[in-house]
Parts: C-alpha cells; structure tokens; sequence
C-alpha cells in the first residue's frame, strides 16, 4: 500500500508570517498522524522562510511516525541532518527567489558534490534520497552515488493535467516519463516515492504507476485543512490513494 507523507511547512508559513508561537508545528504534526500521515516532511531552507531549526529538533522528539527532512545540498544543512538524524532526507535543488521548488535535483551533473553527502548521511542511519525531474539518466546517476531512494517531481504532470487535461499529448508524454523513471528506479532496487502539485483531483494516474512506495504532499491538504480541518483533510487524502480514486 502506498504511504502518504504529509509536509506541514505551510503550517510554519503561517506562523512565521505574524512571527508568533502559533499554529504550533508540533501540534499540527500530530493531527496530521492522528488522520493517518505514514510521516512528517518538512523543508528547512537555507533562507528560514518557513521552517526553523528547532522545529526540526522539536519534531524528532515528538513525532510517533517518522521524519522526512527536505533539505539543500549544503554543508550547514547537512550539519543540521547529522546532528538531528531523521529517519529520511530528500535532497533538492533551492533557488532563494523561487516560491517552491521548481524542479527536480541535477544528480547527473553534481555526482561529484553529492556522492560525499550522501556516505555521511547513510553512515549516520538516514535512508537519502534525491529529488529528480522524471528521467532515466537522473535515475541512473541516483544509483551511482549509492542514494537509497528517488522522489519523482510531479510538477509537469499536475501542470498538464490541470491545463491541458489528461488525453494532451504533452500529459501523455510526462506519464510515459515517470513510468520509464520509476520502472528504473525498481529495477536498480531504489525507494520510488513521489511528490509536488499532487492533489485530490490528479492523484489517481500517479496512483497507478507500479512500485510507488509514498507521495510527499503537502499545499493541497493544508489548503483543504482551512475548510474542512487538517485531520480530515489527511484522511480524506489517505482514503484517496488507498482507494486509488480521482475524485473527492
């Protein structure tokens, strides 16, 4: 069955906005195990937008499930992850100017940098993965540098789906993409999870794609929590991907 990560960093947008004590992180992590999240992710970004250090300490002491750190190649953050020692890290690309990440990591290119962070990060006991555009190429340099597992960039999918609708040529294509990525991915023995733009509406294609281990979601269950609450809010994401259906 697949396993559902939720990432609460908008929980802490909030919060930072008015710079108070509230919501409460640790709190809203905990409605979110109570609606059924597998784990917490959280994005500590180099710039602080949302995320501060002693929420990521804060949460490894409170969390009942697990933690999945989202974090930039950088020696500072990676610092922090030793020091933390989550059960997860996914490592992403981090532009300072972007809203959220707008694609997947370049390991292809970077196999040099990452290969070293990511032996540290595994000698620690933190399972690493990297957070890829959907592509072969990437799948395979993920392999090299021994990461134990991939998160799929679903942005272009959720992009077509919502402008294009799913009989685009241009959805077609990023479905065939992260098919032939994931399939990859399995054959070489790496965690397949996946993540970005998913929702209540486009989680089902994503659903059917073979192996998928967990999908990171975030925006779109706190967006929803606003109306319906965030613990229902998780669990009808939940109920959606055990069920594998479409609409809400």
């Amino acid at each position: 069955m697949i396993k559902l990560g939720v990432n609460i960093d908008h929980i802490a947008t909030i919060r930072q906005a008015r710079k108070e004590g509230f919501p409460s992180i640790i709190e809203a992590a905990a409605i979110c195990e109570k609606g059924g999240a597998d784990s917490i992710t959280v994005h500590l970004r180099e710039d602080r937008r949302h995320i501060q250090d002693k929420d990521i300490y804060d949460l490894r002491k409170s969390l009942r499930t697990k933690l999945n750190l989202e974090m930039a190649a950088s020696e500072e953050i990676v610092k922090i992850a030793l020091d933390v020692k989550p059960n997860f890290v996914c490592i992403v690309p981090e532009k300072r100017q972007e809203l959220t990440t707008e694609g997947g990591l370049d390991v292809e290119n970077q196999k040099n940098k990452l290969v070293g962070i990511v032996d540290r990060l595994k000698k620690a006991g933190i399972i690493v993965s990297m957070f890829i555009d959907a592509n072969v190429e990437q799948v395979l340099a993920c392999n090299e540098i021994k990461a134990d597992a991939i998160e799929i960039h679903t942005g272009k999918y959720a992009r077509f789906l919502k402008e294009n609708g799913s009989n685009s040529s241009d959805f077609k294509e990023e479905i065939k993409r992260i098919s032939k990525a994931s399939q990859e991915a399995i054959k070489k023995g790496l965690i397949l999870n996946a993540g970005h733009g998913l929702d209540y509406d486009n989680i089902k294609q994503i659903c059917e794609i073979s192996g998928m281990n967990e999908f990171n979601i975030g925006f779109s269950i706190i967006a929803r929590s606003v109306f319906i609450g965030l613990e229902t809010a998780v669990k009808n994401m939940k109920e959606l991907i055990v069920r594998g259906l479409c609409s809400y």
